[in-house]
């Protein structure tokens, strides 16, 4: 959370339209909420970089560059499922995550759906307006029953299989079209897959449309499409405008190609004069609604709570769990991955203060080698462990206004920055350890570099120092009750939380080293919170120690880690390196 003149500022969030009222408590418990309804674009952009959270609903407009412009963004939310009113490239190389609600208005899209079934089946549209005008025709108002028709479904996610289950609950057939439907769902809801579209087409006596708008399903129904239908087949359109062609389904409807249409969206929204919507809008086949698909007073509280809720996660630093510019993480893989995200941010940040900074001999290293070990070998999703890696490596290096890097934009960063990092997976047994999975980050020397290339010389001390240094830049983490743990710092084993303010000494292995570097810390008025020991590694990745020379003076060194309680100034730290036995100190903020 934000400082300012050393007290807290709570993240502020800009809602320019509606979110429900149960959304908004939700917000206001932890966050600054300002509703700010009928901007125009330019007064958006203009008070945009105030904020860290945008959430709207479809009228407003997040062009690349308003999200340029929102220097403090890290979330727009979109209260629905489309997304077409953000621009998601854009979003993604700034590092601003963009959350949908993919479940909260499920069911109330297929409802709309089964209305505008019913409704072109038995013109419910005309005879309304028929009978509000003082007619009474009911010969030239004659519909079909749907019991025993044939529901063609073109996309088998989550709304097309609750529309399959209501549908088959009237009597109908169904069959649907989904090279990436899943055979179980749809065997279980009665669904029968066919190989083709031109199949699906063929058969359908009612064909409703439940894929996403993306470039391949852009114009999928087009004037082809619509010749192969029967001449009393009936379309129906509640997922986004632009799939149906609306020229082609206008002239279709015309010739007689086509015997109706129950239509929810459209490419322009709201459709303009004269153009083929509006046409189809007017046309006495076509039922028409002005984008209800979802709502109804339930869906607007569930997509609203939903929204909220992944706002105040993500800017309390967890995990998205519907980005639509992220992966994908199922809720099992969440639970197991948030502590270690922690643990990897901590990590890449440890490696970058104490070997990289610390370190101006050599040029700081950007290859890393990353092996999941344990349990965690099982994760099929390390985009996030990756991603705060990123981060955490970058984080010492980077101001924090310009430090905006998450699962959305860390590969991008990683290779703007010239970091290498190679994933690796190792089902090893930890449990002789005393934990189930852990994490080894591993830098390794540029091939190219002089000092990657230069043997080494056993009878020269200068050169067995530099090939520890290059091997040696090691760190392995665990994690306990949801606690981030290292155990391994380079060559020495150890156990420590990696948090606040610490000194890191590496010194000879001899008594009276804890009390030296105590009272000097004592004198300069720091205090010590804990403290951990750490020997040289002696067992697993002996590489280090093998190369030294039996009864080496090197094979006598430990570190130790000091955590205090204030910020040490390099006064300090150069005073705790002398001819007492203590040889490097480095300070280090977590």
């Amino acid at each position: 959370m934000a400082t300012i003149n050393g007290s807290h500022s709570r993240p502020k969030v800009l809602i320019p339209e509606k979110v429900s009222p149960d959304g908004l408590r939700l917000l206001q418990e932890s966050l600054d909420v300002e509703e700010k309804k009928g901007l125009i674009p330019n007064q958006l952009l203009d008070i945009i970089g105030e904020y860290d959270a945008l959430i709207v609903r479809s009228e407003t407009k997040v062009t690349s560059a308003l999200l340029s412009a929102g220097k403090k963004l890290k979330v727009v939310a979109r209260a629905g499922v489309g997304v077409d009113n953000v621009d998601l490239g854009a979003a993604t190389k700034l590092g601003i995550i963009v959350v949908n609600s993919p479940q909260g208005n499920i069911n109330a899209a297929a409802e709309h759906t089964i209305a505008l079934l019913m409704a072109v089946a038995r013109n419910i549209g005309g005879a309304s307006l028929s009978i509000k005008a003082g007619k009474w025709e009911r010969s030239q108002l004659v519909g079909v029953e749907v019991k025993g028709k044939t529901l063609g479904i073109l996309g088998l996610g989550k709304v097309g299989l609750t529309v399959a289950r209501a549908a088959g609950g009237l009597g109908m057939t169904l069959v649907s079209y989904d090279p990436y439907a899943n055979p179980s769902l749809a065997a279980a809801a009665n669904v029968e897959l066919v190989p083709s579209m031109d199949e699906l087409l063929e058969q359908a006596d009612f064909l409703t449309i439940h894929t996403p708008m993306i470039a391949s399903t852009k114009g999928i129904i087009g004037a082809s499409e619509l010749s192969k239908m029967k001449k009393s087949a009936r379309i129906l359109n509640v997922a986004r405008g632009g799939i149906v062609d609306e020229s082609a389904l206008l002239s279709a409807l015309e010739v007689g190609t086509i015997a109706g249409a129950g239509m929810d969206v459209f490419t322009t929204e709201p459709p303009k004069p004269g153009d083929a919507a509006s046409k189809l809008i007017e046309h006495p086949k076509v039922v028409a609604t002005p984008h209800l698909g979802a709502s109804t007073v339930e869906a607007q509280e569930n997509v609203s709570i939903d929204v909220c809720t992944q706002v105040i996660s993500i800017l309390s630093g967890q995990l998205p769990r519907s980005a639509v510019n992220a992966p994908i993480i199922l809720p099992e893989e969440y639970r197991t991955l948030q502590p270690f995200v922690t643990l990897l941010e901590k990590m890449g940040s440890l490696y970058t203060q104490h070997f990289g900074l610390s370190n101006s001999s050599q040029r700081m290293r950007t290859t890393f080698e990353l092996t999941y070990e344990g349990t965690l070998a099982s994760t099929s999703n390390t985009k996030p462990l990756f991603a705060s890696l990123v981060k955490g490596l970058v984080s010492p290096i980077t101001s924090a206004d310009s430090l905006n890097i998450n699962i959305v934009n860390a590969e991008l960063v990683a290779k703007e920055r010239g970091i290498l990092i190679s994933e690796y997976k190792s089902r090893e047994n930890l449990e002789q350890e005393g934990y189930a999975a852990s994490v080894t980050l591993r830098a390794r020397l540029d091939p190219r570099s002089p000092s990657a290339s230069r043997r080494s010389n056993p009878a020269d001390p200068t050169d067995t120092e530099r090939q520890r240094k290059i091997r040696d830049q090691v760190i392995t983490g665990f994690v306990s009750n949801n606690q981030p743990y290292i155990s391994r710092l380079g060559r020495f084993t150890c156990q420590f939380i990696p948090t606040g303010t610490m000194i890191i000494c590496r010194n000879y292995d001899e008594p009276g080293k804890i009390g030296i570097v105590g009272g000097r810390l004592g004198k300069a008025g720091v205090n010590i919170r804990f403290m951990n020991v750490a020997p040289i590694e002696q067992n697993g990745d002996k590489l280090a120690v093998d190369s030294q020379p039996s009864g080496s003076q090197k094979e006598n060194e430990a570190l130790m880690i000091l955590g205090v309680d204030k910020p040490v100034d390099d006064d300090v730290k150069k005073g705790l390196i002398g001819g007492d036995g203590v040889l490097e100190a480095n300070v280090v903020v977590l």
